[in-house]
């Protein structure tokens, strides 16, 4: 796989795009047991409702792995410097989830040539779930 280069890019450049199937139960409760977050709110369904929602939801990390999952199938992970979100919207059973990526800066930082990437993970409406950065390193 050939990786980008500092040279290469240019800003407005769009990252490989990374569509997910719908998000299903089977997916919360391997990423609960990958990750340690076992909150009943997004394995329990009825600990879901009781606590005001129509079912059970992904879990917040598990929508920022997936944007980090668009960084890393872009550079290696060792290239990554910063990556910050912020959580907007819950991710519902159902909800397929397409992350993007779009380079909107190129900077030095720290001695290395870098980009600064805005990633954003939204549902097939199109209404935004997470949305972030990245600082990239490229040769």
């Amino acid at each position: 796989m050939t990786h980008p280069t500092y040279d290469s890019i240019q800003i407005g450049d769009e990252l490989p795009a990374l569509q997910l199937a719908p998000v299903n139960r089977t997916t919360l409760a391997l990423f609960a047991g990958a990750s340690g977050d076992h909150n009943p709110i997004h394995i329990d369904t009825d600990f879901a409702r009781k606590a005001g929602m129509p079912d059970v939801f992904a879990q917040g990390m598990l929508g920022m792995a997936w944007l980090g999952r668009l960084l890393t199938q872009w550079v290696p992970q060792a290239q990554l410097r910063r990556f910050d979100v912020r959580f907007q919207g819950i991710t519902h059973l159902g909800h397929a989830v397409r992350c993007t990526g779009r380079v909107v800066e190129k900077l030095e930082h720290n001695g290395e040539r870098c980009v600064r990437v805005e990633v954003l993970s939204a549902n097939q409406y199109g209404q935004p779930r997470i949305a972030g950065e990245a600082l990239v390193a490229l040769r």
